[in-house]
């Protein structure tokens, strides 16, 4: 496994679980930060030029497609922030809110919580176990 995945695959492990654990420990403020969020363009803006910036960075850098679950779920997580940092450029605010209702953010809180947190498990797990090559 190269030194590159098993550095990306701590990283966000490590940043997913603690989202995760926070997101859980604060529900309620997660919910309102998150609706207030997707109704504030601006913040959208700001939220999309990280992400995509994040996305870029690790898709220019990894974009590993063999290899094992690991680097290839490193590299999913990659194109998956580039498009994410996209449609928050592109959608219009109307359709980001009408797309943030359709996901019923609220109710489903704890699945959403919960994929991050495995998500974060998995990655963080492979990377402290994985040695370098």
């Amino acid at each position: 496994m190269s030194s590159l995945t098993i550095f990306l695959s701590r990283l966000l492990g490590l940043y997913c679980v603690l989202v995760a654990l926070s997101m859980a420990s604060h529900r309620d403020a997660t919910v309102e930060t998150v609706t207030a969020l997707v109704n504030n363009p601006p913040a959208v803006q700001i939220t999309g030029v990280i992400t995509l910036a994040a996305g870029l960075a690790i898709v220019l850098g990894h974009n590993v497609w063999s290899g094992g679950a690991l680097p290839v779920i490193v590299t999913l997580v990659g194109w998956f922030s580039v498009i994410k940092g996209l449609v928050l450029f592109f959608l219009s605010p109307e359709a980001l809110v009408s797309f943030f209702a359709g996901a019923h953010y609220g109710q489903l809180f704890f699945v959403y919580m919960g994929m991050t947190f495995i998500l974060g498990t998995y990655l963080t797990y492979g990377g402290f176990t994985t040695k370098s090559q």
